[in-house]
């Protein structure tokens, strides 16, 4: 299986990925080569809609470097109890190039599962807390500027209509298939998984 990293508009990016109800060698293969994109692309977390799959599953790790902190694999993450407000910069594997401030809660509870069934339930915050914020928005189909302002939101229209201009060229050569070939491979991941 080899998996990329699929850049704005793709429809995928706007999908509510499904819970995940079974886990297998093909899915902890998928979530390896996940890991190895993000440290290849230099980022900090990865969801698996990003890599084109429907799918309630993101990797994480905040140092962002290979054999430096943890690596997390959370599987059907669910945040909750949110406490405090902070603005940070953010950016995405999906928008290379484009950041912009972002206002999160500080502290948010992390609950969910690893790749072996274990429950992770973990009190996150700081900059931890907001890779995991960004990672479960992705899930349901956000991207980071859906939470900016209108005023930061048109800092950064040129640059994301660059992106739209990309993604319709490649989709009139053939590079990404039509929505209806897309909806057809989700569907196949959803009956497989969720």
């Amino acid at each position: 299986m080899s998996l990329s990293i699929v850049h704005y508009p793709h429809p995928t990016l706007q999908h509510r990925s499904r819970p995940i109800v079974r886990v297998d060698a093909k899915l902890r293969e998928m979530a390896a080569e996940m890991i190895e994109l993000m440290y290849e692309n230099e980022g900090v977390g990865l969801a698996a809609n990003q890599v084109d799959l429907p799918i309630r599953m993101f990797v994480a790790n905040e140092s962002g470097e290979r054999g430096e902190g943890e690596e997390w694999v959370v599987i059907n993450p669910v945040i909750d109890r949110p406490k405090g407000n902070e603005s940070g910069q953010e950016g995405c594997l999906s928008v290379p190039g484009i950041y912009s401030q972002v206002k999160r809660p500080k502290t948010v509870r992390l609950q969910g599962y690893d790749l072996k069934g274990n429950e992770i339930n973990v009190q996150l915050d700081g900059f931890l807390a907001r890779v995991v914020q960004h990672e479960v928005d992705h899930l349901d189909g956000v991207m980071f500027f859906d939470r900016i302002g209108e005023e930061s939101r048109r800092e950064i229209e040129g640059a994301l209509a660059e992106f739209e201009t990309t993604f319709a060229s490649l989709r009139n050569t053939g590079s990404i298939p039509d929505d209806a070939e897309l909806a057809r491979r989700l569907a196949k991941w959803e009956e497989a998984y969720t």
